[in-house]
């Protein structure tokens, strides 16, 4: 496969870029490419261009050599919400989440999230969890990067969810009666609420019906957190995505 690699800004028709630090050193120290090497560059937003590599000490140059528009996103608009995990988790369901085709992702602290993040040290999360998103989307081929939404609570993620009508929203509950086979298409966005590693509280569900969130189950057995969300958009892409 050619390298890939996100340019954060506006990608020229044709001309020379000079690549970012960091995607300057994975190119020549951890990819070992070499001058003449084909890549490619995308912007975040939807284009990529074609370029060759050319190395200058620790500078790395790209000659573009033609630059299109190239949709690779799904036509379900998934969202996970998804309660803050422990250890490397985030990492990994960030990482895979981009991979099945989320267009965003959202951070909340629930009850019984083990994981408690504020003030600079939760911007310096999400500011990592975002370049995790960039990473996948190098790696999966997607040429618009997923947003990571600020860290909220729970309730101040469902307020919101109270005044936006438009979008359909599930949360998944081990106890739910319902499964997947007995939801309709959404018919816009629709947001996946996936609970901490000890689950939603009684509260916290009562909460989620409450702002006209669907409990939705995933069959007899429970499910990880860093399972659920992603056995969910995996099954939604194979049902109505393009798997």
């Amino acid at each position: 496969m050619i390298s890939r690699f996100h340019f954060p800004g506006v990608l020229p028709e044709r001309g020379e870029v000079a690549l970012p630090e960091a995607a300057a050193h994975h190119a020549a120290r951890v990819l070992r490419l070499r001058d003449g090497d084909a890549i490619v560059l995308f912007d975040g937003v939807g284009a990529e261009a074609r370029a060759t590599l050319s190395l200058r000490g620790k500078a790395a140059l790209a000659a573009i050599e033609a630059r299109s528009e190239v949709d690779r996103e799904s036509p379900l608009q998934l969202v996970l919400v998804q309660a803050l995990a422990t250890g490397d988790k985030m990492d990994w369901i960030v990482q895979k989440a981009v991979e099945l085709g989320a267009c965003a992702l959202v951070p909340v602290q629930a009850e019984r999230s083990v994981l408690r993040l504020s003030g600079e040290r939760a911007a310096k999360r999400r500011e990592h969890w975002q370049q995790v998103a960039i990473g996948a989307c190098e790696q999966s081929g997607r040429n618009r990067v997923p947003a990571i939404g600020e860290i909220q609570s729970l309730a101040a993620y469902l307020a919101q969810a109270r005044e936006d009508s438009a979008v359909s929203r599930w949360v998944l509950d081990p106890a739910a009666g319902a499964g997947l086979a007995a939801q309709a298409k959404p018919g816009g966005p629709l947001h996946l609420l996936i609970g901490p590693e000890g689950g939603w509280s009684e509260d916290e569900l009562a909460a989620c019906r409450s702002a006209a969130c669907i409990p939705v189950g995933l069959g007899p057995r429970v499910l990880r957190t860093e399972t659920a969300g992603l056995a969910m958009l995996a099954a939604l892409q194979a049902r109505w995505g393009d798997f």
